[in-house]
């Protein structure tokens, strides 16, 4: 195979094996301790700007399929494995996963000592970092990580938001067939607007088969413009990069919306409901990334392992201070994953209810929102 280089930005330089597209990416290294839902995980538009190092020791064993994705085309930046599976063995896979990446042109690496980079982001905190194929000499390596750039503060909204509205009529493919006979049924749906700063499909799936007419906004639209749809709910969707990016233009507009219909945010969508209020958002050490965090539910003490993608969160005091409720908590850091207005018909959850792929504890919450909806809903 040929060889890559993997270089961090405090000068770390990893030699192993190229797979996926030849050639150089830059992003900001995270690690994910999921097993398995590589595929959906490498299509999460959360992961826009950001290279994903995968802490599981083989990856790739049941190849890639055209159903289980997030997005058309895989988001990451770059990706990272120990070893590459080199074989694919799945009824449903139709390519392997360097097939996979090098049709979309995504640089990866192999054959790497990932639990000693993992350890270096856990110790150190995330950090820019480059895979390349480039025969660059070890100094010119040293060079290239010093100036990797960063992310913090940029707007990454912008590169996975649809350029224009739609409709979404697709349900879960897995469910329970009582419910899915219910839902069809439906001589009304409740309008749910999903403000699009990086929405994953299965959250769109959720929120069909919950009950909802699902309509798919520009994360940029006007209040105007949306209040001219007719919603009865807006959602506020998962994203990329920091919310502390997004224009205070473009956050008067949502503000608007979100104080006049019932409102659900998911991960991206506490942080930028969290902006509206006025409370405060800060970067975590290394962020949470996987499909097995612990998250405790303080209103009903139970606790539910969550599927999780991001770099940062609200802070507890500042959110108190501004009209809301905390109603989740993570177990492993006690940061907030989850907030209620106290006066307004708006909930938010940091981690990702629909948990695709991942545990599915807290699906519930679709079902949640769908009789909030309802309650509000002639």
């Amino acid at each position: 195979m040929t060889k890559a280089y993997f270089i961090l930005e405090n000068g770390t330089i990893l030699k192993g094996c190229s797979f996926g597209a030849k050639g150089t990416t830059i992003g900001e290294v995270v690690f994910n301790t999921s097993m398995s839902g590589y595929q959906e995980i490498l299509t999460d538009p959360s992961y826009k700007g950001q290279i994903v190092l995968m802490t599981y020791p083989q990856i790739g064993n049941y190849g890639i399929n055209d159903i289980d994705i997030e997005s058309e085309k895989p988001m990451a930046e770059g990706f990272i494995v120990k070893e590459l599976s080199p074989i694919a063995s799945n009824f449903r896979s139709k390519y392997t996963l360097d097939e996979y990446l090098k049709a979309h042109s995504i640089v990866g690496i192999s054959d790497i000592d990932t639990r000693y980079l993992t350890k270096i982001l856990r110790q150190n905190g995330s950090m820019m970092g480059m895979i390349t194929t480039q025969d660059y000499a070890k100094d010119e390596l040293i060079a290239q990580s010093k100036s990797l750039g960063t992310i913090i503060g940029k707007d990454l909204v912008q590169y996975v938001t649809c350029p224009s509205s739609y409709k979404w009529e697709e349900p879960l493919y897995h469910f329970d067939f009582e419910n899915k006979k219910t839902q069809q049924n439906l001589s009304k749906r409740p309008k749910v607007i999903v403000y699009d700063f990086g929405t994953k499909k299965n959250i769109l799936r959720h929120l069909y088969s919950a009950g909802f007419e699902v309509i798919i906004v520009n994360a940029y639209s006007k209040y105007e413009d949306v209040k001219k749809l007719s919603p009865d709910a807006i959602c506020l969707s998962n994203g990329p990069g920091d919310p502390r990016g997004l224009r205070d233009e473009y956050l008067q507009e949502i503000k608007k919306t979100i104080l006049e219909y019932p409102t659900f945010g998911i991960c991206f969508g506490l942080q930028i409901i969290a902006r509206i209020f006025g409370a405060e958002i800060y970067k975590l050490k290394f962020g949470h990334h996987g499909a097995n965090h612990p998250v405790k539910n303080l209103l009903t003490e139970k606790i539910e392992i969550t599927v999780q993608n991001h770099n940062y969160a609200a802070k507890e005091n500042s959110l108190e201070n501004n009209g809301f409720e905390v109603t989740y908590k993570n177990l492993n850091d006690n940061s907030i994953e989850g907030v209620k207005h106290k006066n307004l018909p708006i909930f938010a959850v940091q981690y990702h209810p629909e948990a695709s792929a991942g545990p599915h504890d807290s699906q519930y919450l679709f079902g949640e929102f769908y009789k909030m909806v309802m309650g509000g809903v002639n």
